[in-house]
């Protein structure tokens, strides 16, 4: 049984983790965009890429910070755990979400310069409308309700793989290609490339992730029930110490 680590190291697992994730979704999709001139084949290679990229971060980082690297993950933890005390405090969600975002922008920034794009330019990919704000409900209450799921049946040890299959899903079975990530949507704003988001659209993306988070936070409630004590803390994989091991994940 390994101690939790001190909060501060969590948090900056959380700002590389999310930095990461974005660097590959913004990074893939300048490449992709830079060898074939199909959207459905710079898709294609945005969405394997994102598939990959975010399983082996979750593998890695999982076990210092419970790898949540989204805001909605992190405050679906804080929402199932608040009454048996096994979820993040209010303080540890004041830290994370700060460093999910900062670290999301850090990582478009990364990727722009990468390949040597302007390091901040804001997108012009207007994403607003109606059934785009649907998609993102789907695709984050989906998202929601496998994590929640998994962790109260007992099977957060295959959350990378089962995660990161998830999102490649979705980015194709939902008109948004799936952000489901308040942290990412504001980072994928700072790049004017295939995964950008205009700032004026960004609002209503993370609007319509936050009622997907209620309505995945509510589904699993109805699917799975209550979370036992200590059971929601690590929602994405187990971090060490006491509570990883009462939930035996």
């Amino acid at each position: 049984m390994t101690a939790v680590a001190p909060l501060g190291r969590r948090a900056a697992v959380e700002f590389v983790g999310t930095g990461a994730l974005v660097a590959v979704v913004v990074g893939s999709g300048i490449q992709a965009t830079g060898l074939s001139r199909d959207v459905g084949v710079q898709l294609l290679a945005d969405s394997l890429a994102t598939v990959f990229g975010l399983g082996v971060l979750i593998v890695l980082l999982g076990p210092v910070s419970g790898a949540h690297f989204n805001p909605a993950v992190t405050l679906a933890a804080w929402w199932s755990g608040r009454r048996g005390g096994g979820g993040p405090t209010l303080r540890e969600v004041a830290a994370y979400l700060p460093a999910q975002i900062a670290g999301a922008i850090g990582g478009s920034v990364l990727a722009d310069a990468v390949f040597a794009e302007p390091l901040v330019r804001w997108s012009t990919h207007d994403r607003w409308a109606p059934h785009l704000w649907l998609g993102e409900v789907v695709a984050t209450a989906g998202l929601i309700l496998l994590i929640c799921g998994l962790a109260r049946t007992g099977r957060a040890h295959v959350a990378p793989v089962a995660v990161a299959s998830y999102i490649g899903a979705a980015y194709w079975f939902t008109s948004s290609t799936s952000f489901a990530n308040p942290a990412v949507t504001v980072g994928r704003a700072f790049t004017d490339t295939f995964a950008g988001i205009a700032p004026a659209s960004v609002l209503p993306f993370v609007a319509a992730q936050l009622v997907g988070l209620v309505a995945g936070v509510a589904l699993a409630a109805v699917l799975f029930g209550r979370p036992a004590a200590a059971a929601a803390e690590d929602v994405v994989v187990p971090r060490g110490g006491r509570d990883a091991a009462a939930v035996g994940r």
